[in-house]
């Protein structure tokens, strides 16, 4: 009783250090848990692509311009002031419909004159043959008195002279009337001129000279109008030399607009310019293909995108040629990664039937439905590691 008493913090001091051993012993169990636990081994994680079916197809790419097929700038020639126009731009118009008229007063003022300059030299020559009539009886009267001597030679020779003087008038005046008639002819024509008609059925498509304007066809006829059949357009697309060889007239082709770049129209190629064009040191010819124009959707001057079709399948396997790897042997034969039943990667040999830039159509070797290995990727529990290139990419 007395030996408890005279030590009465021995008790708490002794569990203190008894709790403190234990929290010891607690943090090297602990330790030596996480030092000697597995770590989660890594893994292997395949990007991969579902081999599907669709068609492929390689092209050349260019750029041009629509234009009508069929179009006829109507010009003027004569000068003059234009007086009136019966059309505008979008007007339908039939071939021989009257266009537009230029004043016609001074043409038909030389029309007059003309006629009447005619109208002269023809009695003049109805009067010198009355002339040359008269003549050719006094020559046969003098003939007939010399036969019988009851003439003189003089007499004879005058009235020789006279006839021979009678004919070579009417002559002149014959050639006279004969250039009256020309000028008038031409004169005519020029007043014709004057009313401008369309050359065929079409669209008024522009309008370059207004009414009222003065038209100088002196030296160059000016254009007034251009008419267009807008049934059949044509593209007008600039090619590079590079490509060409490879297009051929009557080649299918198909383009799309910069207003509706879903809409494909089918066109055929009908003829490859020979002479070119450079822009920027760019060697570009001109190739023109025909499309048809129904509904006149297919406007002058709309941007087209074309695609000249070189080659085409249809009904295999397409997939990226990023994922084939080409065989040291060459030719059509490729390396691919395909997943087997256990999900791990098993190397093929691959025949294509065509290749683009960025994709190809397997003829044998891979299957609809299979899984194609694009690229492989390691990773743990907690972070994926670096993405390797992908075979053959």
């Amino acid at each position: 009783m007395t030996q408890q008493s005279a030590n009465p913090a021995a008790n708490p001091v002794r569990r203190w250090r008894r709790y403190g051993l234990g929290l010891l012993l607690l943090a090297a169990v602990v330790l030596a848990a996480c030092t000697l636990w597995p770590k989660p081994a890594a893994t292997t994680q395949w990007l991969t692509q579902h081999v599907s079916i669709g068609e492929l197809e390689q092209t050349v790419t260019a750029q041009g311009a629509l234009a009508p097929r069929d179009y006829v700038d109507v010009g003027a020639q004569v000068s003059g002031q234009l007086s009136r126009v019966y059309v505008a731009i979008g007007d339908q118009v039939k071939k021989g419909q009257l266009l537009a008229q230029i004043d016609p007063e001074v043409y038909q003022t030389k029309v007059a004159a003309d006629q009447a300059a005619v109208a002269d030299l023809q009695a003049q020559l109805e009067q010198q043959q009355v002339a040359t009539v008269r003549a050719r009886q006094l020559l046969t009267r003098q003939t007939a008195l010399a036969k019988v001597d009851a003439t003189t030679s003089e007499t004879l020779e005058q009235a020789q002279a006279g006839f021979d003087q009678a004919r070579a008038g009417e002559r002149s005046l014959q050639a006279q009337l004969a250039k009256a008639q020309a000028t008038l002819k031409g004169d005519a024509a020029n007043l014709g001129y004057t009313r401008i008609y369309a050359p065929l059925d079409g669209t008024v498509v522009s309008q370059t000279v207004l009414q009222g304007q003065t038209i100088n066809a002196s030296q160059s006829a000016p254009t007034l109008l251009r008419v267009a059949r807008l049934d059949t357009m044509t593209v007008e697309a600039e090619v590079a030399e590079a490509d060409i060889p490879l297009l051929r007239p009557g080649m299918a082709a198909y383009f799309t607009t910069l207003g509706d770049s879903q809409t494909r129209h089918a066109a055929s190629i009908r003829q490859i310019k020979p002479t070119p064009t450079t822009s920027n040191d760019v060697v570009l010819y001109t190739v023109l293909l025909d499309v048809a124009n129904p509904g006149h959707k297919l406007m002058i001057d709309m941007t087209a995108q074309v695609f000249f079709r070189l080659a085409r399948v249809s009904g295999l396997p397409v997939v990226p040629l990023s994922a084939l790897q080409p065989l040291a042997s060459g030719g059509k034969r490729y390396r691919a990664q395909v997943l087997n039943r256990d999900g791990q990667p098993e190397t093929r040999e691959v025949e294509v039937a065509l290749v683009t830039r960025s994709q190809a159509a397997i003829r044998s070797g891979l299957r609809a439905g299979e899984q194609l290995v694009l690229a492989q990727q390691s990773a743990d529990s907690s972070k994926a590691g670096s993405m390797p290139p992908p075979p053959g990419g």
